[in-house]
């Protein structure tokens, strides 16, 4: 496919997106919405067995393009509802229900929207230049794109509030700090690292990262008890896997194991 918002391919067991629209710190306009979609929506079955996801220029995504919605004067403004569910709910729930890793490379601002699909992301890696801001309360809006999920969950309910009532930049050392992402590294490394992780996972059991995720996103609404049941289920899934039996044999025989993610 030719592309005109993001660049995309698809190679060797990795799935790499890039935002490519860096004149505006990649901001999503209508026309990326639908090619992010597109991208994604052709993973699944591709024989891809991680994504990465990154951003071209000095910018990983500054969230919604604000001249997209650019109205006339005294015209009535956009329902950004009706955007929510168009585009960044859909887009959030895509990365989180592709049934193998998605790595997000942050090289420089990630902002609004654009932080938050960062942490819709499984790993975040981050350049140690890049910083988050969560930029709604400078328009009077609300976090979303899960915002408002994401933050109390990974860094507690008095930082997500600091963070998004002042939304001040948080740099990517501070984030790392917080366990807001993963890691955070040199900039000069970050692309290194990314590769090095994403080469890493495609030869990884991929359907025990997919349950794995599953498991872990899921559990915030369970009991004890119940995920535990979770477990015991995929474990006996897992267990009959060919990943499992290579991964026992080469266990036994003291060699590198050969993942095929089935």
């Amino acid at each position: 496919m030719s592309y005109q918002c993001i660049l995309f391919e698809n190679r060797d067991g990795v799935a790499r997106l890039t935002f490519n629209r860096p004149e505006r710190l990649n901001s999503f306009n209508t026309q990326m919405h639908g090619e992010v979609r597109e991208a994604l929506a052709s993973i699944p079955g591709s024989g891809a067995r991680v994504l990465l996801i990154s951003g071209a220029g000095r910018g990983f995504c500054a969230g919604q393009d604000l001249n997209d919605r650019a109205v006339a004067p005294g015209a009535a403004p956009p329902d950004l509802s009706d955007s929510i569910e168009k585009y960044y709910k859909p887009l959030v729930l895509a990365l989180r229900a592709l049934p193998m890793p998605v790595i997000a490379a942050v090289n420089g601002v990630a902002a609004g929207a654009g932080a938050n699909i960062a942490l819709a992301c499984d790993l975040v890696i981050a350049a140690r230049s890049a910083n988050f801001v969560q930029a709604f309360s400078k328009l009077g809006l609300v976090p979303d794109s899960g915002g408002t999920w994401f933050l109390p969950r990974l860094v507690g309910t008095a930082r997500a509030l600091g963070l998004t009532l002042l939304g001040d930049k948080l740099s990517a050392e501070q984030a790392a700090s917080w366990g807001l992402i993963w890691r955070c590294v040199e900039d000069a490394e970050l692309t290194g690292v990314v590769e090095g992780l994403a080469r890493q996972l495609a030869v990884a059991p991929t359907r025990g990262f997919a349950r794995t995720k599953q498991a872990i996103y899921e559990s915030w609404g369970r009991t004890l008890e119940q995920q535990l049941d979770i477990e015991r289920d995929y474990q006996g899934e897992l267990g009959r896997t060919a990943d499992y039996a290579e991964g026992v044999a080469a266990f036994g025989a003291k060699r590198a194991p050969n993942f095929t993610g089935r």
